[in-house]
């Protein structure tokens, strides 16, 4: 097995991270005799995109079963002077022709096939806007600016699907490696034993004006579609085939093996097959692909006679039947061009090829839209949700108190306060959005931003009058915990109204 993965590699799983937007800039613009020149920061750079691009020099995954990390280049900070940070890199990631792009549970992101075809695997964060950007009426000289968003990480599968026009079937040494090397300029590795094929071999074939590659399926045995031998590794490698060719070894000395038998065994793996496809690619079915059956080493005496014992049998089922040698070469030349009549039948059902096309996941459409609901994890919180809302929080420095009044005096014209109110939220009570949790304080409504104060600071958020959300709980708990006197009434607890 060291030499399969060696050499090729058609699953693996990876981890890709886009590039970090760049912060924005505080600056405010100095110059001699102007010393309120304005504010000058610019924006940050947006992170660079992680790109699955589709390669026809690359026909194997083994880059990346060795290195299955790839991060892209960050965005840079903006500056003073109106300048903006430079926008990250982008990282392109090269591959296979027919790579399929999953998430960990399964599900299709991305079926890339075509030269040029580009998947953004991971988006880059955008850059946060500089103070320049934030200048207002209500607020002309921000001390403050916005970071960064994070850019996307994520786990990724890829699976290799070989684009090939026709596959091979056949249990082990019945000749496809050599079927392939006579018809084509491939040089597979052949030996007369099982299991000599570890690797999908892949051929051009040229037929008259017709070229189409052709591929096997290594090991291939009753089983496989449970996982027994080789089969099931590379079963996946025949779904994009136009045609099916059974190659049949007429000259096998294996006791209970014969031409009908072995066809008989791989349909029916074929058929077990197919309803995973099905459910996996949304109705494939290997049952509609044409078949043809070659009826193998006829160079041998016995093989010859029984591949005319059995055309017949065969050709009853409508498929058609070739016997073939590939040690002296009989029959090639009509197979060649019978599978390339095949595959031009099954181009011509096929829309008009499409250019180079970029692939992206699709997304939610932010709306402006969020929710607001109890935390189950404490009756007296609340958790707010929603794209703008969890967005502005990563954007903001808690360590910047004006930056913080900013997102209060944005999250109230959302509309997050007025909820969070009827919703039963009281000065003082923990909300959650994203992955800050804060005491909610009522008292910094929208169009409140004027309020003055030195840069970078909020005089909303300097008062420290009110009872904290920490203190309001322990107090809760101690009137819970009191008796009750005679009345009914908490001893030691609130006095009654009455």
């Amino acid at each position: 097995m060291e030499a399969f993965v060696s050499r090729f590699v058609d699953r693996v799983t990876i981890n890709v991270a886009a590039g970090d937007g760049g912060n924005g800039c505080a600056s405010v613009h100095r110059e001699k005799f102007k010393p309120l020149g304005g504010p000058d920061g610019g924006n940050g750079g947006k992170g660079g995109d992680v790109q699955l691009v589709v390669d026809p020099g690359v026909h194997t995954l083994l880059d990346f079963h060795y290195r299955p990390n790839a991060r892209a280049e960050k965005g840079q900070p903006g500056k003073g002077g109106h300048r903006n940070g430079a926008q990250g890199e982008d990282l392109v990631l090269p591959v296979p022709d027919g790579t399929v792009v999953l998430n960990p549970d399964g599900e299709v992101l991305a079926d890339l096939v075509g030269p040029g075809t580009t998947f953004v695997a991971a988006a880059g964060g955008r850059g946060g806007l500089g103070n320049a950007a934030l200048a207002s009426k209500a607020r002309k000289a921000p001390g403050f600016a916005l970071l960064g968003e994070p850019g996307e990480e994520l786990e990724l599968v890829l699976e290799l699907k070989s684009v090939a026009d026709v596959g091979l079937l056949g249990f082990p040494s019945a000749g496809k490696s050599s079927l392939i090397s006579v018809l084509s300029a491939a040089k597979p590795k052949i030996a007369d034993y099982p299991f000599t094929t570890l690797v999908p071999n892949l051929g051009v074939v040229t037929a008259g004006e017709t070229v189409f590659t052709i591929a096997d399926v290594p090991g291939l045995i009753p089983g496989a579609s449970q996982g027994r031998g080789l089969g099931l590794d590379f079963l996946r490698h025949i779904e994009r085939c136009a045609v099916l060719v059974h190659v049949v070894d007429c000259a096998t000395l294996e006791p209970n093996r014969d031409p009908i038998s072995d066809i008989d065994a791989l349909e029916n793996e074929l058929a077990q097959y197919t309803p995973a496809l099905a459910a996996e690619q949304g109705g494939a079915d290997l049952g509609d692909r044409p078949r043809v059956v070659v009826l193998n080493k006829i160079d041998v005496p016995e093989a010859r006679e029984l591949a005319d014992f059995v055309r017949e049998e065969v050709e009853q089922r409508g498929w058609q039947v070739f016997e073939v040698s590939t040690a002296s070469r009989e029959g090639l030349r009509e197979l060649s061009f019978a599978m390339g009549a095949e595959v031009e039948r099954y181009r011509e059902t096929l829309p008009e090829p499409e250019p180079a096309r970029v692939v992206v996941r699709p997304t939610a459409v932010d709306d402006g839209g969020f929710t607001v609901e109890p935390d189950p994890e404490d009756e007296d919180a609340f958790l707010v949700r929603g794209e703008k809302p969890e967005r502005w929080i990563r954007q903001t420095d808690f360590n910047n108190s004006e930056a913080v009044g900013f997102l209060a005096d944005r999250l109230a014209k959302l509309g997050v306060e007025d909820e969070l109110a009827k919703q039963g939220a009281e000065p003082g009570s923990q909300v959650t959005i994203g992955d800050v949790t804060f005491d909610w304080e009522p008292s910094t409504p929208a169009g409140m931003a004027s309020v003055l104060g030195r840069r970078g600071h909020d005089l909303r958020l300097e008062s420290d009058e009110r009872i904290s959300a920490h203190e309001r709980k322990a107090a809760r708990k101690a009137r819970r915990g009191s008796s009750l006197d005679e009345f009914g009434r908490f001893v030691g607890g609130e006095e009654d109204d009455e």
